[in-house]
């Protein structure tokens, strides 16, 4: 089994920067990251996740250019740093892992998942 717990959420004026953290505990040696959100009255949507052929990160056209990935592998944790933030980033952020890398990566098909950080920007 795998936990997944986030940090990092919180409330900042549009413009501004956040940087989320998800820490993975438990059977984590072949475990890939990613990060989904879900805004209020919308479908979840995937932040960014690998690309299911190579595993490269792929970030979604909405974010792409203000948010990116990072690890610490020693500590088992990956961030996101999320700058330029909008109001249309206000949701809640997910940080979800699975061992495999794979289309079902997209619609969020994925093993694990944390429980959440709430972001909102104010405009």
């Amino acid at each position: 089994q795998v936990q997944l717990v986030e940090s990092g959420g919180g409330s900042v004026q549009a413009g501004g920067s956040l940087r989320l953290s998800c820490a993975a505990s438990g059977r984590t040696n072949d475990l890939v990251m990613g990060w989904f959100r879900q805004a209020p009255g919308k479908e979840r949507e995937f932040v960014a996740i690998p690309h299911w052929s190579d595993g490269s990160t792929v970030y979604a056209d909405s974010v792409r250019g203000r948010f990116s990935i990072s690890r610490d592998n020693a500590k088992n944790t990956m961030f996101l740093q999320m700058s330029s933030l909008k109001p249309e980033d206000t949701a809640g952020y997910y940080c979800v892992g699975d061992p495999i890398i794979g289309r079902h990566w997209n619609s969020g098909l994925v093993d694990y998942w944390g429980k959440g950080t709430l972001v909102t920007v104010s405009s």
